[in-house]
């Protein structure tokens, strides 16, 4: 059904399609018999799927990427898709408009997406509000970050102040310090900034956790773009610190391997033009790591077999964004069905068994 109307979609601007699916998906889940309509056409789950890390069971490794759902408006349909996990946001502490429009990109011949959008978000409180509202039947993550008017030097009270007020609402709690949208954030995977940043969380962490006797898992999503000594650096941290996950990678600045139109738009790209350079960096974290921290694999994945490819690559997790527009919500459940059947040709009792094979 998707590939029917898809020309027609791919005829108007991405952003605006955004807009609508998402409106879309808040009006849905209130049609009587909608959302059961939408799991019996979806539904497709095998224990052989079970993932778990930490405190958390995941029915399945394919999880939706912080970005499609900012503001925490689809969670209850997208869960319907089967996805194993939502990760809404990024979301700041304050509301902000994002950069000036046009700032996504579809990129047709390419399968992939040029996105500029700055962290565009109703803020955090406005969020909680819709993530009260959901149903909960997969864990759901909070992506956090920082706001573009926050100097550098003061991010980290944004970062502490979306845990504190994420750490009752979400399952795990993701630290965005990657995306090449927000002037200068990158800068917070330096040595020297990441280590105050882990450290003040981790103290939060403790704190939250004492005063509420719950816990909470913290991932931190970390780009593609860095050198074997920053990843090193990067691991090295994530160990001390005690971080939960590694989110292995957001969007890229690489143009290497695009038509020559589109290397002056300025933004993140995502898609298939990065699944080998994800997958590369994805199996030097899991080398140096030594298999240590669980990975979470994005970056190019449409099918099973790109799903397979990152798990063999070390992660435990994935998660799809960019497939998701281009091969339209089936996506979920052929990658899943896939898997399956790769594990009944193989005879293994589980997608663990899987991990890490080709580093």
């Amino acid at each position: 059904m998707f590939h029917l109307f898809k020309n027609l979609l791919y005829s108007m601007d991405p952003e605006k399609i955004h807009e609508l699916t998402l409106d879309f998906c808040q009006k849905g889940k209130a049609i009587p018999g909608f959302q059961k309509t939408m799991r019996s056409l979806f539904a497709f789950e095998d224990h052989r799927l079970q993932v778990h890390i930490g405190n958390l069971c995941f029915p399945n490794p394919v999880c939706l990427a912080a970005g499609f759902d900012k503001d925490a408006i689809a969670i209850d349909i997208m869960q319907s898709l089967g996805f194993g996990a939502i990760e809404v946001g990024t979301v700041t502490p304050k509301p902000q408009p994002g950069n000036p429009k046009p700032r996504l990109f579809r990129l047709k011949e390419d399968k992939a997406i040029i996105n500029h959008m700055g962290f565009n978000n109703i803020g955090i409180d406005k969020l909680i509000d819709h993530l009260k509202k959901a149903s909960r039947k997969v864990p759901i993550g909070i992506n956090i970050g920082k706001n573009k008017s926050t100097p550098l030097d003061r991010a980290v009270d944004d970062y502490l102040s979306g845990i504190e007020k994420a750490w009752n609402h979400a399952d795990y709690i993701t630290l965005n310090v990657s995306s090449p949208n927000t002037p200068e954030l990158r800068k917070l995977q330096v040595k020297e900034q990441l280590e105050g940043l882990l450290r003040a969380i981790g103290e939060k962490k403790t704190q939250l956790a004492e005063k509420t006797h719950l816990q909470k898992q913290i991932w931190l999503k970390i780009d593609p773009d860095l050198d074997e000594r920053e990843l090193k650096s990067i691991v090295d941290l994530a160990l001390d610190f005690q971080v939960d996950a590694l989110i292995v990678a957001n969007t890229s600045l690489n143009r290497s391997c695009l038509k020559n139109q589109y290397t002056h738009l300025s933004g993140g790209l995502s898609g298939k033009p990065i699944f080998n350079l994800s997958n590369e960096v994805l199996r030097k974290i899991y080398l140096y790591s030594e298999g240590k921290i669980p990975l979470v694999g994005v970056g190019g994945i449409f099918n099973a077999e790109d799903c397979l490819q990152k798990i063999m690559r070390g992660a435990s997790l994935v998660q799809l964004y960019t497939g998701l527009i281009f091969e339209g919500p089936m996506v979920v459940k052929h990658i899943k069905k896939g898997l399956k059947t790769k594990l009944e040709h193989e005879g293994l009792g589980n997608i663990k068994e899987k991990l890490g094979v080709l580093v």
